[in-house]
């Protein structure tokens, strides 16, 4: 078997079998398959894409590629959510305590963000002491005893992923559904867990711009993952607006933990509560969806939820003081107030470009070697939709100066449309696949 064959076979359009898939797979993550074949065979799957047997060996070979973790000690509910980037998204920090206070246990692996994107492991830092560095052993205990553990990534899981990952951002082969499906349902699928429920995002701050295409790479990973054994459902959901009113790390943190309180953030807790009752009925705790949303919404009103996630926070070596005192979180030195330049509605904010503004105030990375700062970011006071009066507050920058507010005031004006009439708006839930 030559892997030129193979590269000209799929060139011509043509289907590779199991055998080949695999052949490539292992080979390049052993190194005996040079960086210059992958990244011609990448952009041939580009050009040509894979039929979904094809994309579901290549995901089951990249699973295979390293460690597959065993969740079987945690019992017949484990459950795992993704979500496919987004601005001020920290649903993690509230879905995964509602999920375990209901009986769901969740051993979840969550990466760092990059570029306008934030990552869970970053905002989880924002307590003091916090490590999401552990054995392997001591991860399913925090799983088992707490309801759920959040860790970064391991490094010999689904490793042809970080391989091929790395190769296809400097090769203009990100874009490929056959692509994103098999990097995202790789990982999700060593993972372990049974039921896997994902969120994808779409619109101007997510990957996937537009509705159709959102929903057609859902509709890929949830056949993948079933196909697979395993329980699945994607949430389609809106990102033309960051989620919540919080972007930056610490003061996500601080919204989350605002929402299991009892705050009313209605697009975070939503999506949570969607989420949520998707995980407990797919898994089978939960007859119906009424059932399962009734039953997330008493873990917030009895604190079960919130005291999950302040044992979670102090079994990874985190002061859950914090929890219950959010002040004690990173606070920025300098908070500078953003007035409405005009009276009106807001007619659109531009997800991404919020992202930017946090990331160049210091709360994310353009490069993977960057230190942030967790205390900076941005707090939206409306959202699309809301009337606003010009002088009157419209959003926060919180930022290590002065100086730094004044200019990040000025790149965050430039992210909001405002218009004299209610803008029409889109549902946020667009569509459940299942």
């Amino acid at each position: 078997m030559r892997m030129t064959d193979l590269i000209i076979r799929k060139k011509d359009g043509q289907a590779l079998t199991s055998e080949e898939i695999h052949y490539l797979i292992q080979g390049y993550t052993q190194g005996e398959i040079p960086d210059y074949q992958m990244s011609a065979f990448l952009m041939a799957v580009v050009l040509r894409g894979m039929d979904t047997r094809e994309t579901l060996d290549l995901t089951m070979a990249m699973a295979h590629s390293g460690d597959m973790v065993d969740l079987s000690s945690l019992g017949p509910y484990t459950a795992d959510k993704h979500s496919t980037g987004g601005v001020g998204d920290k649903t993690s920090l509230v879905l995964c305590p509602m999920v375990a206070a209901c009986g769901v246990k969740m051993a979840k692996m969550s990466g760092r963000g990059l570029g306008h994107t934030g990552g869970t492991i970053d905002k989880l830092e924002s307590f003091p002491g916090f490590s999401t560095v552990m054995s392997p052993e001591r991860f399913l205990e925090i799983a088992d005893t707490v309801g759920f553990v959040i860790a970064g990534q391991t490094a010999n899981l689904a490793p042809a992923d970080k391989k091929m990952y790395a190769l296809r951002d400097v090769t203009g082969t990100v874009s490929s559904i056959p692509l994103i499906v098999s990097s995202i349902m790789a990982k999700k699928l060593a993972s372990g867990a049974r039921t896997i429920v994902l969120d994808v995002k779409t619109g101007s701050g997510a990957f996937m711009e537009t509705e159709e295409d959102a929903f057609a790479l859902a509709r890929e990973m949830v056949d993948v993952g079933k196909q697979a054994g395993r329980n699945m459902a994607a949430v389609v959901t809106d990102m033309d607006q960051p989620l919540g009113f919080a972007v930056g790390n610490a003061l996500e943190v601080r919204e989350a933990i605002g929402v299991l309180r009892g705050e009313d953030v209605p697009d975070l807790r939503e999506l949570c509560l969607v989420l949520g009752s998707n995980i407990l009925t797919r898994s089978g705790i939960c007859a119906s969806d009424s059932d399962a949303r009734a039953r997330l919404e008493r873990t917030l009103a009895d604190g079960s939820a919130l005291r999950r996630l302040a044992e979670m926070v102090q079994a990874q070596g985190g002061d859950p003081a914090a929890v219950y005192d959010p002040s004690l979180l990173p606070q920025a030195p300098a908070v500078l107030s953003v007035p409405a330049p005009v009276s009106g509605y807001i007619a659109a904010i531009e997800a991404r470009d919020v992202g930017r503004v946090s990331m160049l105030l210091g709360g994310g990375r353009a490069t993977k070697e960057d230190v942030i700062d967790l205390s900076v970011g941005v707090l939206l006071r409306a959202k699309v939709g809301d009337t606003v009066t010009a002088g009157r507050e419209l959003a926060q920058i919180h930022a290590a100066t002065e100086q730094a507010a004044r200019q990040a005031r000025e790149d965050l004006l430039r992210c909001y449309r405002f218009s004299s009439q209610p803008p029409q708006r889109p549902p946020f839930i667009r569509g459940v696949v299942s």
